[in-house]
């Protein structure tokens, strides 16, 4: 099943709008929370002292202390990677539930002055693991950034989305998700959206404050725009109020009004040139 992105998330340097740019901050908290990560049904971690790491423009990472970690399952790999915060980071191999993963996990060396406390912590790419679980609550995509925020608000007003030159929707009851860091979001109900236009897409990912969304393409005459809308089912019990309401990615549509007046296209890790095709 293909996913939005490609390159791993601890390794995504994020775009942010350029007016919510902050000055540059890592820190590690350590975390209240019991976490754990499995591979192949093996409890790889096990921590009631996990470091997360907050940076800006990176989704947190948590650290574990090497004395949580099935060190027995891991083997160097060789490869380093230098960072210029955080020190020397080198990889290891994971081998665990019938599975071998290459340069599954990381701990940094050498941390140079003023460094954030992870020295000596193991770190696992999220998506080597099959599960991970704060307590006894599996989460998805990247651990959550205590900081973070996410409002979902009723709202009466206009909005109408264009692809392709259609309007695939237009609603006066949609519902505004606003969330840190992130450009606010049009959640519409699917009877006030064209859904006659909308393919369903193979398409995955995950978001740990919302959920699992599904995806959709769009299709005007013969032209499909891959993968510009989404809904989320089933979202984690903290966000009820956008269950199956249909959103789109303002930076890939033609365009988005607000009661008549044209948004202004935001700058996110989503803009980029709509992957248009052609169908017969």
């Amino acid at each position: 099943m293909p996913e939005l992105f490609d390159e791993p998330l601890e390794d995504r340097v994020i775009e942010r709008e350029a007016a919510r740019q902050v000055d540059y901050t890592v820190k590690a908290e350590t975390s209240p929370k019991r976490v754990r990560a499995y591979c192949g049904g093996v409890p790889v971690a096990d921590s009631r002292r996990a470091q997360l790491l907050l940076e800006s423009r990176h989704m947190p990472v948590y650290y574990f202390p090497a004395e949580d970690v099935r060190m027995d399952l891991l083997t160097p790999s060789g490869k380093t990677r230098d960072d210029p915060v955080k020190g020397k980071a080198r990889f290891f191999g994971l081998r665990a539930g019938g599975r071998e993963i290459r340069d599954a996990a990381w701990t940094f060396e050498d941390a140079p002055p003023g460094a954030p406390a992870i020295a000596g912590h193991i770190a696992f790419y999220w998506k080597t693991m099959d599960a991970w679980f704060e307590e006894d609550d599996e989460i998805f995509g990247h651990p959550r950034d205590p900081y973070h925020r996410v409002d979902v608000l009723n709202s009466s007003r206009h909005i109408e989305v264009v692809v392709l030159g259609e309007v695939v929707a237009d609603t006066r009851r949609p519902r505004l998700l606003v969330e840190t860091n992130i450009p606010p979001r049009w959640y519409i109900p699917k009877q006030d959206v064209r859904m006659d236009m909308l393919q369903p897409s193979p398409t995955s990912s995950q978001c740990p404050y919302k959920g699992r969304p599904v995806y959709w393409s769009v299709r005007v005459g013969d032209r499909l725009m891959h993968d510009v809308a989404w809904a989320y089912p089933y979202p984690i019990p903290e966000c009820p109020k956008i269950e199956n309401l249909v959103c789109f990615f303002d930076e890939q549509v033609d365009a988005v009004y607000v009661d008549g007046e044209k948004a202004p296209r935001p700058k996110t890790a989503w803009s980029r040139a709509p992957r248009i095709t052609t169908v017969t």
